[in-house]
C-alpha cells in the first residue's frame, strides 16, 4: 500500500545544499525553481527547499539507516565535504544502547544521523 515518505528540509543557501547533497552521493530531481528532490534509490529521498526559517532548520534532523557504518563513514570522510564546504561537521561513530551512528551538519545546520541497529 506505501510506497515512501520524504521530509521536507530547509537550506540556508539552496545552491551550496544541493551542491553538497550530490557531492554526498544524492541524485538531484529539480522539481521547481524552490525545489529540489534528493534521492539515493527509489524509495530513499527528501525534498530540499530553497527556504530558511531559523528555528526549523536548526531542529531539522533526519536519520539515514545503512547496512554497514564504517565503510559508509569512510566514503564520507574521503569526500573531504568538512573541507569543501563551510559549517559541515562531521564525528565519529557512537555506541548506543540500540546500535552505532555518526552524526553529520549540512551547510545549513541540518542533522543527519547516519546509523545502524543491533
Amino acid at each position: 500500500m506505501f510506497k515512501s515518505i520524504r521530509s521536507f528540509i530547509g537550506a540556508k543557501d539552496f545552491e551550496q545544499s544541493s551542491n553538497f547533497y550530490k557531492d554526498l552521493g544524492f541524485s538531484e530531481l529539480r522539481v521547481s525553481d524552490n525545489m529540489s528532490f534528493f534521492k539515493i534509490d527509489d524509495h530513499l529521498g527528501f525534498y530540499l527547499q530553497k527556504a530558511y526559517v531559523k528555528d526549523w532548520v536548526d531542529n531539522s534532523m533526519l536519520f539515514l539507516e545503512v547496512e554497514d557504518i564504517e565503510a559508509y563513514l569512510s566514503e564520507i570522510k574521503n569526500k573531504n565535504l568538512t573541507e569543501k564546504y563551510k559549517n559541515v561537521k562531521l564525528s565519529a561513530i557512537v555506541e548506543n544502547d540500540w546500535g552505532r551512528e555518526f552524526f553529520l551538519h549540512d551547510p545549513s545546520g541540518i542533522l543527519w544521523h547516519i546509523g545502524c541497529f543491533y
